[in-house]
C-alpha cells in the first residue's frame, strides 16, 4: 500500500497542512500513540519547523490498545487551552483514538485535531480523522500494519 518513500512524502504533507490550519497559533503539543503513532509524530515534529514557527511539544501517549484503560502521557505539561495534535499510525475502528481523546478533553485544551497514516473506509466508534495520509477501502477482516524499523516507516500493507 505504502513505501518508505511514499509514507515519507504523506508525512511531510501531512506536516504542511498542520501549519497551514494552525498559522496562528503560538505552540502545538504533538501526541503520539504508542508504538508506531510516536514515530509519525517524531516524523511531523521534524517536519514542522519548515512551515511552523511556534513552539512543539513531543509527547508520547502509553495504552493498551487491547484494553486501553490505563493511558499514560509521558510528560507533564501545561495542557490548559493548547492546541494538540493527537498521532496514531492506522484508524481501524477508531475505538484507540477514541479513549486516548477521553483524557486529553480532561485536561482542557483549546483543540484537539487527530491524525492517522492510513485511515479505514469504516469507523465503529464516531471519530473523524482530520489529517490522513491515506484512505483505504477493506472488509472487516482485513488488517492494515505499517511496518517501522529502527525508528523509521519502511511502508503499510494490507494483510488478509
Amino acid at each position: 500500500m505504502l513505501n518508505q518513500e511514499t509514507a515519507e512524502k504523506k508525512i511531510r504533507r501531512m506536516a504542511l497542512e498542520i501549519a497551514e490550519r494552525n498559522f496562528d497559533k503560538t505552540s502545538l503539543i504533538i501526541v503520539g500513540i504508542r508504538e508506531n503513532g510516536v514515530h509519525i509524530a517524531r516524523k511531523l515534529s521534524d517536519y514542522l519547523p519548515e512551515n511552523f514557527s511556534g513552539k512543539i511539544s513531543l509527547v508520547e501517549c502509553a495504552m493498551n490498545k487491547k484494553m486501553p484503560t490505563d493511558i499514560r502521557f509521558d510528560q507533564n505539561i501545561d495542557w490548559n487551552d493548547q492546541s494538540i495534535v493527537l498521532v496514531d499510525d492506522v484508524s481501524n475502528s477508531g475505538r484507540t483514538l477514541m479513549y486516548a481523546l477521553k483524557p486529553l478533553l480532561e485536561k482542557y485544551p483549546a483543540q484537539i485535531e487527530t491524525l492517522v497514516l492510513v485511515e479505514r473506509s469504516y469507523k465503529k466508534f464516531p471519530i473523524a480523522i482530520d489529517y490522513v495520509g491515506l484512505t483505504v477501502a477493506t472488509t472487516r477482516e482485513d488488517h492494515i500494519v505499517v511496518d517501522v524499523q529502527d525508528g523509521e516507516i519502511i511502508g503499510a500493507r494490507l494483510n488478509r
